[in-house]
């Protein structure tokens, strides 16, 4: 199998699978008992928190763990609308956000919250200009994806976030940071939320993390229960998955400038030698080293991945199959029909090849020749 779909999910490295084995074997202790056993767990849920924090270079007692990202995009949104329920009804993001945070602000409208969607450029483009320029005195919450998802667009959450205080200093800045956990600094970032996932990076499934910035004070819980999470999110810890987490993020640290540029040369690769293929058209401007968006015009982007699939290579549609409808990303570039039906994604990770690059290349080739466009 030739995986292309790091952005989806990536394979877990057996050191990390090895953590996390003895972890759920031998250091299966629950953190909130009191006996010895279960206080050693507990050192050790905030040793791995040091660890993830390091990574995000954030500071770990504002680190708190969650069971993915999209728990922490709602939680995040959520507590922002609550400490600013004084501030007003008003929420700012884009059209091109993930699932997790456009469907968040859907319920607060149910709610009463009034939101702006920014809409990108045709090359998936959103300024920081644009977002502040909707700023206003009762908007209580922005939230703006630092990578997106489908076209690997790097959004300036650090612009808008030095912008903010200039506009309402009471507004609260979130960004879902879960495609680009490891290109960036919460520190220096600026954002008073910052979402991310662990299966981005080579941990499981199940364990993500939220830093809530220190200027966040008494941050409404997400669970009220037993007290875990400095009781902002009760429940007994996921402690494998964060044993998990933890270890993906140390590999991750030793190897950061390797990987990346791993990741930006086989990217600048796979463009060069895929839009060499007739039909085949760029599609966005993103520029994060492990994601590219791509069109075979005019051939549904849904029989392209069935097919690649059928030879054993694992790509997205980066628009819907869903009755021939673009994703919510593909229809906000407003593309031509031709173009829009046809975007697949690659995305890449530390053990992606030049060779596996190729044997894709082939097999659309292939699917180009061997099959007439259908729209």
């Amino acid at each position: 199998m030739i995986y292309l779909d790091h952005a989806a999910t990536t394979p877990v490295p057996r050191e990390v699978a090895s953590a996390m084995y003895e972890v759920l074997t031998e250091q299966f202790g629950n953190p909130s008992s009191q006996y010895p056993f279960g206080a050693e767990m507990k050192k050790r849920v905030e040793g791995w928190r040091e660890t993830v924090a390091a990574l995000m270079d954030c500071p770990a007692d504002r680190l708190f763990f969650t069971s993915c990202g999209t728990e922490g995009d709602n939680w995040a949104l959520r507590a922002a609308a609550w400490q600013n329920r004084h501030v007003g009804r008003h929420i700012v993001t884009t059209a091109v956000e993930h699932s997790a945070v456009l469907e968040c602000c859907k319920w607060l409208e149910r709610d009463g919250y009034e939101v702006t969607y920014l809409a990108p450029d045709q090359d998936g483009t959103i300024t920081a200009a644009q977002v502040l320029e909707a700023v206003r005195p009762d908007t209580a919450a922005v939230s703006v994806m630092l990578v997106n998802n489908e076209l690997g667009t790097v959004y300036p959450v650090a612009d808008i976030a030095k912008g903010l205080p200039l506009r309402n200093p009471k507004t609260l800045l979130h960004t879902d940071a879960v495609q680009g956990l490891t290109a960036f600094s919460a520190r220096r970032l600026g954002a008073d939320f910052v979402t991310v996932s662990a299966h981005k990076i080579g941990g499981p499934k199940g364990i993500g993390a939220l830093y809530i910035n220190p200027r966040v004070k008494n941050p409404r819980p997400l669970l009220p229960g037993g007290g875990q999470e400095k009781s902002l999110r009760s429940g007994t810890e996921a402690t494998a998955q964060m044993a998990g987490f933890a270890r993906a993020a140390e590999l991750r640290l030793e190897r950061l400038e390797e990987n990346r540029a791993h990741l930006e040369s086989l990217r600048a690769y796979a463009r060069e030698t895929l839009l060499s293929i007739p039909d085949i058209v760029p599609v966005g401007a993103g520029t994060a080293p492990h994601i590219l968006a791509l069109s075979l015009a005019g051939w549904p982007a849904g029989n392209i991945v069935n097919d690649l699939g059928n030879q054993g290579i694992c790509v997205s549609a980066g628009s819907a199959c869903h009755q021939g409808k673009p994703s919510h990303v593909i229809a906000a570039l407003r593309l031509p029909k031709r173009v829009a039906s046809g975007v697949i994604r690659l995305s890449f990770g530390p053990e992606t090849t030049r060779a596996e690059i190729d044997a894709c290349a082939q097999a659309l080739r292939r699917h180009h020749d061997g099959r007439m466009p259908m729209l």
